[in-house]
């Protein structure tokens, strides 16, 4: 495949949900060369092929898999400018009810893929420095009730970014999280995690009422802060939690 040093090189995993395919689409139209990795072989080819990415199938809970798409993307273009994590989970249930499995597929879905996107991008951005973000959530930044499971693995998330961030400061590597409110959308991307809650009147009502701005968020709300963070301009930002949550994780109305 052909490439031009002077676009960037992102790795995004977990690239076909929603708030994945709106930052690929976003990074696509400035340019940048995409490695695209996601578990559904045909969606991730789907969204290659309308990005112009290289689509990598893969299973981010194991390590092997995300090493092999960021060695993908160091092979074949040479350098690897930033990598993103979306992959993540929705469980809503308090503890007393929550299995130990369930807890731990929580865990294994938001925790162990991101610490596998930050064992594997470290070594290779240590050379020529770069942006890693990681997806947490509002649920972790404030207490909810019945998210008691995906707030601990959530709020890992986050301790593992701050911890990152100080490991390789002095190497140029750059370690964010953005934490969204739920999200939804009914345009061109939608985020298929929500879509148990958002399905009813009922629970749609409710999830707007929780956030201050009266509404759920959509994939196109959130990209914009990945994409922040990813570009170069930002380079004096690092161990940052940004909130993309119509105000959920900080802001109360009554």
């Amino acid at each position: 495949m052909a490439t031009d040093s002077d676009s960037p090189v992102y790795v995004l995993i977990g690239a076909t949900g929603g708030i994945g395919s709106a930052v690929a689409h976003r990074l696509a139209d400035d340019g940048a060369q995409l490695v695209l990795g996601a578990r559904t072989e045909s969606e991730v080819q789907s969204l290659a092929d309308d990005t112009g990415g290289d689509a990598v199938p893969l299973d981010a809970t194991s390590f092997e898999d995300v090493q092999h798409i960021v060695q993908h993307a160091t092979d074949t273009y040479d350098g690897l400018d930033g990598i993103v994590n979306f992959v993540g989970s929705i469980l809503l249930k308090p503890a007393h009810l929550t299995s130990v499995d369930e807890y731990r597929e929580q865990v294994r879905l938001n925790l162990d893929t991101a610490f596998n996107t930050v064992k594997a991008a470290g070594r290779p951005m240590m050379r020529s420095g770069g942006s890693i973000v990681l997806m947490t959530s509002a649920v972790s930044r404030t207490g909810l009730k019945n998210h008691e499971a995906i707030a601990a693995a959530k709020g890992g998330v986050t301790g593992l970014m701050r911890a990152a961030a100080a490991t390789y400061a002095n190497r140029g590597v750059r370690v964010n999280a953005v934490a969204p409110g739920l999200v939804g959308g009914d345009g061109e991307f939608k985020s298929k995690m929500s879509e148990s809650i958002l399905s009813s009147k009922a629970g749609r009502k409710q999830s707007e009422k929780m956030h201050p701005l009266g509404r759920v968020g959509t994939p196109e709300d959130v990209a914009p802060a990945v994409t922040w963070l990813l570009d170069p301009e930002t380079d004096w930002v690092t161990g940052q939690v940004i909130g993309v949550d119509g105000g959920l994780g900080t802001v109360r109305t009554g």
